[in-house]
């Protein structure tokens, strides 16, 4: 068995007179990837922060490499070994990846100039250490996602790291750029590195991790090994019940539904190429395919955030033209987009300020806008959806993803919207959220609502849709009805080039 080189026993926080952790703990292995699961609101992010010296503890003990160790600050924790890889990666992108790398640590020459040399040189080995071919002169911002990442963790390992954290890593990452992701962490394990790896992707946790420890309301609840265990066993140690929905069989859509939006011969730019479909009263139609498919770009020419080049679109019928996302709502259609913190939400202000935000004319009274009234349809339409917030007044930001979500829903039921696009609509949120938001999108269509939901879960797709379309290189390549819309299926129609 390899040697323990991470401890924490018996971790307490409160913020506020609020219990954010309670006796939650974590061992890691050297040479271990070791998976921090939990729903959103668990406590994992709050457990890091106290390990890398972002917040202090209230009590309990961390060991770190068979020292009892409390940090400060993340400068303390760097200096003993801890690196964190954010999802968000806070980089230079105009520097290049030595830069990036020694970035206030440059190798100086004559104790005044940077040696530049001698900082590529440098780069060059940790770059090869991690085995990612990547040259240290390159400007970071003409990488990929998945390059960038690399180099993160070069950087880390330049800090002579021997405990690498990495938060949701695989975001924004394409299949094969998580291969080379994992096949350099496993190359890390060989050499001894301990890693962390909070995600919420079941498949990739089966695939690299060695152990799994499950977090639910700030508590530890267990530590098991992935080879002995199986995803229904974890769902259920997260969540405290069961919560999986099996594949639906059958269209929901009532027979004979009239038709509520009609696109025919989209064009936009290169991006999207003669798309014509129809999306029936109380149906969710589920958009797939790989990504640059361009499914997105279709939502955003429908919404009207992108000018289309040509098509034409209906709105109940009625020959409709759309050329800014104000048209689309007046017309009934919303868009919730996959980057809800950056298009969807603004993060400073209020549950109920952003729940209202698309109505704020229907409570003007006199000329000022009525608080009270705003404030009560606010409260009264989260509490149906069950969002979880302390109250009306909580920014935003301070939301788990799954309630963030909830919020954005709520902001266009208050408008009374009867088209939603969904972009991704559990992107970032944990398995629990991910049910309940089923739910949600399930009761819209029961209340005469239509659904376009845009997903890359195959296992979404199927679990929600009504109907399938599936899109390769901007142009759609399968229809689906639901019985037929086999994994199979859609992948081969998928990658119909």
């Amino acid at each position: 068995m390899s040697k323990t080189i991470l401890k924490m026993t018996d971790i307490a926080k409160s913020f506020s007179g609020v219990q954010a952790l309670k006796n939650a703990a974590l061992e890691l292995r050297a040479g271990e990837v070791h998976a921090l699961m939990g729903e959103n609101g668990a406590g994992k992010s709050t457990l890091m922060k106290i390990l890398t010296g972002i917040h202090s503890k209230d009590s309990g003990e961390i060991e770190l490499f068979g020292e009892k160790v409390e940090f400060q600050n993340v400068k303390e924790s760097q200096e003993k070994g801890i690196a964190i890889i954010h999802q968000e990666l806070n980089m230079m992108k105009d520097l290049t990846v030595a830069q990036n790398i020694f970035i206030g640590r440059e190798p100086m020459a004559l104790g005044v100039f940077i040696d530049d040399r001698k900082m590529e040189k440098e780069a060059k080995k940790l770059l090869d250490y991690v085995g990612v071919n990547i040259s240290p002169s390159t400007r970071l911002g003409n990488l990929t996602v998945g390059k960038q990442q690399m180099v993160e963790i070069a950087k880390a390992i330049s800090h002579n790291s021997k405990l690498l954290i990495l938060d949701e890593p695989t975001a924004a990452l394409t299949s094969v750029e998580v291969d080379e992701l994992f096949r350099i962490m496993n190359e890390l394990k060989a050499k001894g590195i301990g890693m962390i790896y909070i995600s919420h992707r079941m498949d990739e946790i089966r695939r690299i991790s060695d152990r799994v420890t499950v977090m639910r309301d700030g508590e530890y609840i267990g530590t098991i090994n992935t080879a002995e265990t199986n995803t229904e066993e974890i769902v259920k140690m997260m969540v405290g019940r069961v919560v999986y929905g099996e594949n639906k069989e059958k269209s929901t859509c009532p027979e004979g539904s009239p038709v509520v939006l009609e696109v025919n011969n989209l064009n936009v730019g290169d991006s999207v190429k003669n798309v014509s479909f129809k999306l029936r009263k109380g149906e969710i139609l589920g958009f797939s395919g790989l990504m640059g498919a361009g499914r997105t770009e279709v939502a955003r020419a429908i919404f009207g955030a992108d000018k289309k080049d040509s098509g034409e679109i209906k709105v109940n019928g009625n020959l409709t033209e759309i050329n800014s996302p104000r048209e689309a709502v007046k017309n009934g259609i919303c868009y919730i987009s996959e980057d809800r913190k950056r298009f969807g939400l603004l993060l400073d202000k209020s549950v109920a300020e952003n729940s209202v935000l698309a109505s704020v004319d229907s409570f003007v009274k006199l000329g000022f806008i009525d608080d009270g009234e705003a404030r009560k349809t606010a409260e009264e339409v989260n509490k149906k959806l069950r969002t979880k917030t302390p109250s009306m007044s909580q920014k935003v930001r301070n939301l788990s993803g799954g309630n963030q979500q909830k919020v954005v829903v709520a902001r266009w039921l208050i408008k009374n919207s009867d088209i939603f696009i969904f972009d991704e609509p559990t992107r970032g949120i944990d398995i629990g959220a991910k049910s309940e938001m089923y739910a949600l999108m399930d009761d819209l269509v029961k209340n005469g609502k239509s659904i376009i939901m845009i997903s890359s879960e195959l296992a979404e797709i199927q679990r929600v849709s009504d109907r399938v379309i599936v899109m390769c290189e901007g142009r759609i390549t399968g229809e689906l009805p639901i019985e037929k819309a086999t994994q199979e299926n859609i992948m081969n129609y998928a990658m119909m080039r």
